[in-house]
């Protein structure tokens, strides 16, 4: 039996080849592209500038399948989030958080994570797979569906963070063909400023992202020293924060930003003193950056508590005073666990970790809105 190939799997040069393996022109593969990505089309005979003959040929061979929604959550403050079937007993969460000028879509690109950060549901969930291409841009393919976006192929997300399950450069390849085609003014046409990258620190894999795909870039920092940042985030022991301070200049050298973010969990009594800010700034006195301070979202089990207010007020001065734009995330979508540093989805890990959440899943072949 003949297996469908999944058109979301193909970036622009990807399509293009495959199209010319067919005997086709590659305009052909352009067009197909704005059909599937621009209008959401998953019916061939949709696309009427398609010559008959092509169209009766990729009914026969291909297709467009992202993956299937098991549950709709949506939060009090418009917060809406996705568990969606990957096969083989695997589900990963896909969050559209709606503001007043953009809506941003947060995506998974790994059925769980093997990076096993201290603070993060994810990691506890253990690691099964890397998503592939079309599980990654499917996400994005199927949040333009439901939120409505129209026919003429206007849409409610303007923005996109790989935010969600996993390491993104853990899944380098897969990653950046859909990257490719979030950029892709005949598929979804964002701008490099809108597409950010978050990354734990994977030093040779942020130099080829640079020269392979240079987007936004967020790093995921939690910790002012070695020491204590090789117990949150344990990638660290391999790449550690002078090596990964140098990346982050490196990587300036093309990115579509003059500066880096760096994401700092919040977590009460662990990093949140007034003299771990003070080491922040000395390390990042060389690196142009933000930082997004984020309170710590909690989930059974964690071992960690959020700072207080007023503490990270007063970290958060801290770097103000020392000329660092500093911002506090707003904790959106908690109540749907839908937070940052919350996704879990469901994970058959491969990783055999004895730390696991205890939190509950919805099995996979249950539809909840």
């Amino acid at each position: 039996m003949l297996q469908m190939i999944n058109l979301l799997d193909f970036d622009a040069e990807a399509l293009i080849a495959w199209f010319e393996q067919q005997g086709e022109k590659p305009f052909r593969a352009r067009q197909v592209l704005r059909w599937v990505h621009r209008f959401g089309a998953t019916d061939f005979e949709q696309m009427t500038d398609v010559a008959k003959s092509l169209r009766a040929k990729l009914s026969e061979t291909a297709c467009v399948k992202p993956p299937v929604p098991v549950r709709d959550s949506v939060s009090t403050d418009g917060t809406r989030k996705w568990l969606l079937d990957v096969g083989n007993g695997n589900a990963v969460e896909t969050v559209f958080i709606p503001e007043t000028t953009r809506g941003t879509l947060c995506i998974s690109s790994q059925a769980g994570c093997a990076l096993d950060c201290a603070f993060c549901s994810t990691g506890k969930q253990g690691f099964n797979r890397n998503l592939t291409a079309a599980e990654i841009i499917g996400q994005l393919w199927l949040a333009n569906r439901m939120l409505g976006a129209d026919e003429t192929g206007e849409r409610v997300v303007s923005n996109v963070v790989m935010m969600g399950m996993g390491e993104p450069l853990a899944n380098f390849d897969n990653v950046v063909s859909a990257l490719k085609l979030m950029l892709d003014d005949h598929a979804y046409g964002l701008s490099r400023r809108r597409v950010t990258v978050s990354t734990s620190g994977i030093v040779p894999a942020m130099d080829r992202l640079r020269d392979a795909c240079p987007v936004a870039l967020a790093v995921s920092l939690h910790a002012p020293n070695d020491a204590l940042r090789d117990v949150l985030v344990p990638i660290n022991k391999k790449y550690p924060l002078r090596e990964l301070m140098a990346a982050c200049q490196r990587y300036l050298d093309k990115a579509p930003r003059d500066f880096i973010t760096f994401e700092y969990v919040m977590l009460d009594g662990v990093n949140d003193q007034d003299e771990h800010a003070r080491e922040l700034v000395a390390l990042t006195r060389d690196v142009p950056c933000k930082f997004n301070l984020i309170p710590f979202n909690p989930f059974p089990n964690s071992g960690f508590l959020r700072s207080p207010a007023p503490r990270i007020r007063r970290f958060s001065q801290i770097l103000i005073d020392a000329g660092i734009v500093t911002t506090t995330r707003k904790t959106r979508g908690d109540d749907v666990d839908a937070a940052c540093g919350q996704l879990a989805g469901q994970v058959q890990d491969k990783t055999r970790r004895t730390s696991k959440s205890t939190r509950n899943v919805i099995p996979v072949t249950e539809v909840r809105t």
